[in-house]
């Protein structure tokens, strides 16, 4: 956290940037919800399946959300059939699914397309910043510490902030909110499977989250050895006449390539790691789907609690 304001403080000339990014940001969660709501009513038509609600139904508490939302999810529909015919509520539907599927890349695109000015802002401020304290800094300084460091410092540890805390930046607006919608979402269509979620999300954020630590780890110790190598590089560019005068080529060769040896080795554990990530969080999203689809299958088939629409697009949000 003490590093992390001390990065935020970059961001603030960029602020008018960070909230536009916000407001995209919200849009992005909202339409991507209502973009899987959406498929519910072209569903109903598809399957002939609304229920025949000739009366505008009332509000009547958030306890009673999800019925009030298909009671009236019916009655548009009945009216509109009445009005218009099947085929031509069916087009109308499709069109708000493309329609809800649209505004949530749009403004997926302008929270990228504002956060872009955000980022490349904060670099260059960080950059000109770390220059200034390099120029600053005594000759004594540079005798103690290899300069090699100072040059992985403004080029490739720089680039690390992007990656990390830039990128919690971005997405420390759109996930939680993302999350917040789908979950309002499903519990209007399925408390109970909702209910039945929740239990396996635990198990699968402790997993995911053992992992995320033991790549903080390994991160350290790449770019602790990229910057050892690159002092290698630059000593020897340095006093290539000294070390060819004294033949000590071969001794600064070793040198080297014991170092990138173990780069080549801590890159190679982490990238493994960072790779592993993504098919675990994968696999645990599909045995919960897997479990759903079994326990959401029975309250369709033998219970017949669950309108099938209303599961198809309930396992849309639960994988999202």
């Amino acid at each position: 956290m003490k590093y992390f304001k001390k990065i935020l403080r970059y961001a603030r000339p960029y602020k008018g940037y960070a909230w536009l990014n916000i407001i995209s940001n919200v849009f992005y969660a909202l339409f991507g919800t209502l973009a899987f709501v959406s498929l519910m009513p072209m569903l109903k038509v598809l399957f002939d399946n609304s229920k025949r609600v000739s009366e505008k139904p009332t509000y009547e508490g958030v306890l009673k959300l999800g019925d009030y939302f298909e009671d009236y999810m019916n009655y548009f529909i009945n009216e509109k059939i009445a009005s218009d015919g099947e085929l031509n509520t069916l087009m109308m539907m499709i069109g708000l699914v493309i329609a809800t599927f649209l505004l949530k890349n749009l403004f997926g695109y302008l929270a990228m397309f504002f956060i872009t000015f955000l980022r490349n802002g904060v670099l260059k401020d960080l950059r000109n910043d770390l220059y200034k304290k390099t120029v600053e800094l005594p000759v004594s300084f540079y005798s103690e510490k290899r300069k090699g460091d100072t040059i992985a410092r403004i080029t490739s540890d720089v680039l690390e902030i992007q990656h990390s805390f830039l990128s919690i930046l971005e997405l420390i607006v759109r996930e939680p909110l993302m999350i917040l919608f789908t979950i309002i979402a499903m519990l209007a269509i399925s408390t109970e499977l909702t209910i039945f979620v929740f239990i396996f999300i635990p198990v699968s954020g402790f997993i995911i989250s053992r992992i995320g630590k033991s790549l903080k780890k390994h991160s350290d110790k790449v770019q602790k050895e990229q910057g050892y190598f690159l002092s290698i590089l630059e000593e020897t560019l340095g006093g290539l006449k000294i070390i060819k005068g004294f033949n000590a080529e071969k001794i600064f060769r070793n040198k080297f390539s014991e170092s990138t040896d173990r780069f080549f080795k801590f890159s190679n554990t982490l990238l493994n790691r960072q790779n592993l990530a993504s098919p675990i969080s994968e696999f645990l999203g599909i045995v919960v789907i897997a479990i759903l689809l079994w326990y959401g299958g029975s309250m369709v088939l033998v219970e017949k609690t669950l309108a099938p629409e209303f599961f198809i697009v309930y396992m849309g949000l639960a994988y999202n």
